[in-house]
């Protein structure tokens, strides 16, 4: 006989949807957000006024995807997290526990 009981032990008065979202962890100097925000916003303006002119499909794929690269280190420098330093398992000196 199939058995459709939840064994789900954990039983939260959060929802479902939130249960599982937590902030990941600084892993980026606060010189380094600042810097990634600064050159993000430049990018993103800068991408959006080249495709204002765009001439060709390519030069509208490039420009949207410097918008993008744009955005990206925004996010990641107001998040504060880069994934790929946690794939790479880098963590700046300063940002290192000491043991």
């Amino acid at each position: 006989m199939l058995n459709l009981q939840n064994d789900d032990s954990r039983i939260s008065s959060k929802p479902a949807a939130r249960r599982h979202l937590r902030r990941p962890a600084v892993n980026i100097t606060s010189t380094e957000r600042l810097g990634r925000v600064a050159i993000g916003l430049v990018a993103i303006v800068i991408g959006g006024l080249l495709l204002s002119g765009a001439g060709s499909v390519l030069a509208v794929v490039l420009e949207v995807l410097l918008v993008l690269a744009g955005a990206d280190l925004v996010v990641t420098g107001v998040l504060g997290h880069c994934p790929l330093y946690r794939k790479l398992g880098y963590v700046p000196a300063s940002l290192r526990r000491s043991s």
